[in-house]
């Protein structure tokens, strides 16, 4: 289907969901719809086994909110809670979400990158939630995963000093799982998702789904949702296609069955 502000594109195995408000591809409330929409309709397809989010442009993947419409319309409550659900909906995403971005991912638009499960970042491109810049604070989760993915030190540092982190800091940090040269984010982004597609769809999903339930839960408790998953893995077909191409030593062909 046809989005007002993103282009959806399929491409192999993967989709490409492009953030389409030039120059800035500044997060508007009809974004925010246009990307649950969207994140809905690629959950149904079975032939999509990862989906790319990357930004329109070769500067900015997302500067974050627009601050001159992504308030209208309804109240700010509303705005705040309903992009978050959609965020929390691509962390929890049942197949691999990569962040391909391809210019500075700041403020909201940072949030989206973290939401994601990988990012590859432009090697002169800048990350960071800079929303106290203008007296504000995160409001898609900033103050959340940040101190998640990098730490609390760190994270406090960036954003009580709205930091712009370069992207060789980035990777140092975890923030992100590998830079690109100018031109070729997108491009990692597809190989990436070609790997993906060779993987089993069942035993991804379910290491998203572990990985999710288990992270800020205690050990015991992490532990008993990664029992419950790999038992439910050990029944698929996929399981058994594995383990039996392991004694032939042969390739698998998984079917995400």
């Amino acid at each position: 289907m046809a989005y007002e502000t993103l282009l959806v594109t399929r491409e192999e195995t993967f989709a490409v969901v492009t953030l389409n408000r030039p120059p800035a591809n500044a997060i508007s409330e009809q974004l925010v719809r246009d990307l649950d929409a969207a994140m809905t309709e690629l959950a149904a397809d079975g032939a999509v086994r990862s989906v790319i989010v990357t930004g329109a442009g070769d500067k900015i993947f997302c500067a974050g909110a627009d601050l001159g419409s992504a308030f209208s319309g309804g109240t700010v409550e509303d705005f705040i809670r309903f992009g978050n659900g959609v965020l929390r909906k691509i962390e929890r995403f049942g197949k691999p979400v990569i962040a391909a971005l391809n210019g500075h991912a700041l403020g909201g638009g940072c949030e989206i990158a973290m939401a994601c499960h990988l990012r590859i970042l432009k090697e002169t491109a800048r990350m960071g939630q800079t929303e106290s810049n203008l007296g504000i604070i995160p409001g898609y989760g900033g103050t959340q995963r940040l101190p998640r993915l990098i730490g609390r030190t760190k994270a406090l540092e960036y954003m009580i000093l709205g930091t712009q982190i370069p992207a060789p800091e980035c990777l140092a940090l975890g923030l992100v799982n590998k830079l690109s040269k100018d031109g070729e984010t997108l491009n990692e982004a597809k190989a990436m998702a070609r790997l993906i597609a060779r993987r089993p769809p069942v035993a991804t999903r379910l290491i998203i789904r572990a990985v999710d339930e288990g992270l800020d839960a205690d050990i015991d408790q992490g532990l008993a949702a990664e029992t419950r998953a790999f038992l439910e893995v050990l029944k698929t077909e996929d399981a058994g296609e594995g383990i039996q191409a392991f004694f032939q030593k042969r390739e698998p062909q998984f079917k995400g069955q």
